[in-house]
């Protein structure tokens, strides 16, 4: 009587060599789909021109716009006692050097004595009507604490340094870059010399690209 011989078939009967190379195949697809990502979805750098802010009536403004320019943007108030010198003399620099290569970009905030109690658009006409003003006024925001507005936050933590009142004023290159800031009380004879040179690099670069 033959033995009886019954074949069951093997469950497992890929050889080791061929899941070895599966598995490496599958670790350097993965390799390779994360360098793309890396290299196509990088997320951007961000600059101060990279942002979005609201105008005096709630309007989303990209600040792309001001790219190529120099441009101080300030936090204001209307009721301070630095208000009427600084909107003065913000003015009469936007005059002297703008609207072409320069801009000064106005923020209204309350968080300093509340000095800034108005809707977003008195303040604009306060601004114009008082002082003339012809550089934009945009939406009142908050530039302190978690509601901090981020355009703003992006010029306090590359200057490392926060408003302590109103009318601080930052210098922003016409790449989107925090060149200098000044406080409140400093005179306006001290900011236009920075401008003055930002201008000249712009026109320069300019002419050189013709």
């Amino acid at each position: 009587m033959e033995p009886l011989t019954t074949a069951y078939p093997l469950k497992y009967s890929v050889p080791k060599a061929r899941v070895v190379v599966v598995f490496l195949s599958m670790v350097l697809c993965t390799t390779i789909l994360c360098l793309l990502q890396v290299k196509f979805f990088k997320p951007k750098i961000k600059d101060f021109y990279s942002f979005e802010v609201k105008d005096s009536r709630g309007r989303n403004i990209s600040l792309e716009k001001y790219r190529g320019k120099a441009t101080l943007v300030v936090n204001v108030a209307s009721y301070c006692q630095y208000t009427d010198k600084n909107y003065i003399a913000l003015q009469e620099l936007h005059r002297e050097f703008g609207p072409s290569h320069f801009t000064v970009l106005a923020f209204p905030c309350n968080q300093f004595g509340e000095s800034e109690p108005s809707s977003s658009q008195e303040i604009e006409s306060f601004a114009k009507g008082n002082y003339g003003v012809t550089f934009p006024v945009f939406h009142k925001i908050k530039i302190l604490g978690s509601e901090a507005d981020p355009a703003f936050k992006f010029l306090i933590d590359s200057s490392k340094k926060e408003p302590r009142w109103n009318f601080w004023k930052y210098l922003v290159s016409p790449e989107g870059k925090v060149v200098k800031f000044w406080r409140p009380e400093e005179p306006i004879q001290s900011i236009r010399p920075e401008v003055a040179s930002l201008i000249r690099q712009i026109i320069m670069k300019k002419r050189e690209d013709l």
